[in-house]
């Protein structure tokens, strides 16, 4: 019996095999990463380098390690011999740590007192290409295939795209005074998705007084373009009718340019907020109100904490699920969760020869809201469902038509240019511009700009000296999804979608939202009924002279008793239904929790009943 069982070892080992049980596959390589290795006709080497020897390595680390070298190896499998492995421990003072070091791969502290220096990264190269990542974080575990696919994608291909960066926005960083009259250092890091982007393409600004955009920028990003130029916007037409995809952010109110405002003047702010490319959308058959944004009572967000404690919900801050989303299109289909805060709509009709797809949008339970009134939080009290679904992302395809009928618009003159141009009978110059395009294209619009911060979709933490990203939601990943769509890898779109499993639990989303409906007329009849009371106080109080008392009347005075009282009885009312709602959500957590721990056992327990059944049956048989 021991030499069978050793023999059946040795023979099965070579064929182990791993079964993936989670929902969304996490553990099992996606369609896009097997592309991506059947396309490989060169050896890639990767060097796995982890201080497995080292006794100041955590635990925790090791366990990550196997499950990294499991995957490595998968990929090796699938190479079919393009893919070379090396596992690497770099103990000090050997040549493990020299090429380490070489490969840009520096070992990192377990401890803030200092100590010992540990090495968890990997470089890919591929003849004279190569990708490093200089640290293989845990909390990346869902990045994880992303990561390495993209970097044989990388080495592989090693020339990048070119994408160009317009905005109105400090995406790659800068002085901002704002941040030095509050005793700041003066100067801002780029954006996150910046970085991001360099890592897949060539990345170049374009300002936003720009005459012409490049020939070598295949997609240009327009973000946030408040006051953006005349001779900028045709040269955006002029991109899009040449054949260069455009993906453009526009907002009513964005957070991010409110920030550098001034702090003592927030209506103000929020008033001069919202950019647009109204000319090329109204060319487009399209229009986008900056006056006013979205809100939605199923897709809302809780933000922060109120004077009671409890989180606050905002109906203007979108959280949006998969149901938001076009799932037949491959930039959003496994998009789980977006956050969008205070964006706006798209309304019209596609001009004619082009077609829209809504990519993400509203529920029926939304409205349209003044920007002014959402800032503050306003939203929740005039809110009225419009019983439609309102468009936050399209996309606009086949053959554009010029916004600029007339040719490039001219720069300004002063009054005495104008009558010297008068005067002079000179023939006007040849109009060169393009007309209309000559071939279909794509123009992206979405109605967000501040949904590229990464406040808004990631944690950014300092990680034993790195800068780690660990995504909460999945924006990013949506505007990746839409740059690799027009002009990079698609196959790495199937990889991305799948870094963050978020689901929340709608249901309980669904009892609030339906509690605060109920609540909402009286809400708003307390609030009429203290208005009309102030409105008296302030009638007696405009006669009254210093020092002087001011007596209410018996009808002020029953105005006021009845108003305390409503205030007694509908806060009296609103603390129940929080009891009933804390209830009904807790009574949910408990079922669904009890149903994750049972069902396994029972089933276990079913087999192995029906199992002794049908051997009682057997032996009663004989």
């Amino acid at each position: 019996m021991v030499i069978i069982v050793i023999a059946l070892n040795i023979i099965v080992r070579p064929l182990t095999t791993r079964v993936d049980l989670t929902e969304d596959k996490a553990y099992t390589l996606s369609d896009g990463t097997k592309r991506v290795l059947s396309k490989l006709d060169t050896p890639v080497q990767i060097r796995f380098y982890f201080s497995q020897k080292d006794p100041a390595t955590p635990v925790d680390f090791k366990t990550y390690a196997s499950r990294v070298e499991d995957m490595l190896n998968e990929y090796k499998l699938l190479g079919k011999g393009n893919i070379e492995l090396k596992k690497l421990d770099p103990i000090p003072d050997t040549e493990a740590e020299d090429s380490a070091n070489l490969d840009g791969i520096e070992g990192q502290m377990t401890s803030p007192l200092g100590g010992d220096k540990i090495y968890f990264g990997l470089a890919v190269s591929c003849l004279d290409a190569r990708a490093t990542i200089p640290f293989l974080s845990p909390q990346r575990d869902r990045l994880l295939e992303y990561d390495l696919t993209r970097a044989i994608s990388q080495v592989a291909k090693p020339q990048k795209p070119v994408i160009g960066v317009m905005s109105g926005l400090p995406v790659f960083g800068g002085f901002n005074p704002q941040m030095m009259r509050m005793g700041g250092g003066g100067r801002t890091e780029p954006w996150a998705f910046i970085s991001e982007l360099k890592s897949d393409f060539d990345v170049k600004e374009v300002p936003m007084t720009a005459e012409k955009i490049d020939d070598e920028v295949k997609v240009l990003l327009v973000i946030y373009p408040k006051s953006i130029s005349e001779a900028a916007e045709f040269a955006i037409d002029q991109f899009v009718l040449r054949g260069g995809k455009l993906i453009a952010f526009v907002d009513p109110l964005s957070v991010m340019d409110t920030r550098n405002a001034d702090p003592s003047n927030p209506l103000q702010a929020a008033a001069g907020s919202g950019a647009s490319l109204d000319r090329l959308l109204k060319a487009w058959g399209l229009g986008f109100d900056v006056s006013k944004v979205v809100s939605d009572k199923t897709y809302f967000t809780q933000l922060g904490g109120g004077e009671d404690g409890r989180p606050q919900v905002n109906p203007s801050f979108l959280q949006l699920p998969p149901e938001a989303m076009d799932t037949n299109d491959v930039a959003t289909s496994q998009i789980e969760r977006v956050y969008v805060p205070f964006g706006g709509a798209f309304t019209g009709s596609p001009a004619e020869g082009l077609k829209q797809v809504v990519l993400m949008h509203s529920s029926v339970n939304s409205d349209l809201t003044e920007k002014m009134l959402a800032q503050f939080g306003g939203a929740s009290q005039d809110f009225k469902a419009s019983g439609k679904q309102y468009p936050l992302a399209v996309r606009l395809s086949g053959k554009f038509k010029t916004a600029f009928p007339d040719g490039k618009p001219k720069a300004k003159a002063d009054e005495t240019e104008k009558k010297d141009e008068e005067k002079k009978d000179e023939a006007k110059p040849a109009d060169n511009s393009v007309k209309a395009s000559a071939a279909d294209n794509v123009v992206v619009l979405i109605g967000d700009s501040d949904l590229l911060h990464e406040q808004f979709y990631a944690r950014v933490q300092n990680f034993f000296g790195q800068r780690i990203m660990v995504p909460f939601s999945q924006n990013l990943t949506f505007v990746q999804n839409l740059i690799e769509q027009m002009g990079g890898d698609q196959d790495l779109i199937t990889i991305r979608s799948r870094a963050t499993a978020a689901r929340p639990f709608t249901k309980m989303r669904e009892l609030q939202s339906k509690a605060e409906d109920r609540f909402a007329s009286k809400i708003k009849e307390l609030e009429k009924s203290e208005q009309e009371l102030n409105q008296k106080i302030s009638e007696l109080m405009q006669g009254k002279q210093p020092g002087q008392q001011v007596i209410l009347s018996e009808d002020a005075k029953k105005d006021w008793q009845e108003v305390q009282k409503k205030r007694v009885e509908v806060s009296k009312t609103l603390r129940q239904e929080r009891r009933n709602l804390r209830k009904d959500i807790d009574s949910l957590q408990t079922s669904l929790k009890w149903t994750n721990i049972l069902v396994m056992p029972l089933a276990v327990a079913g087999v192995g009943i029906a199992l002794a059944v049908i051997k009682r049956r057997k032996t009663a048989a004989r």
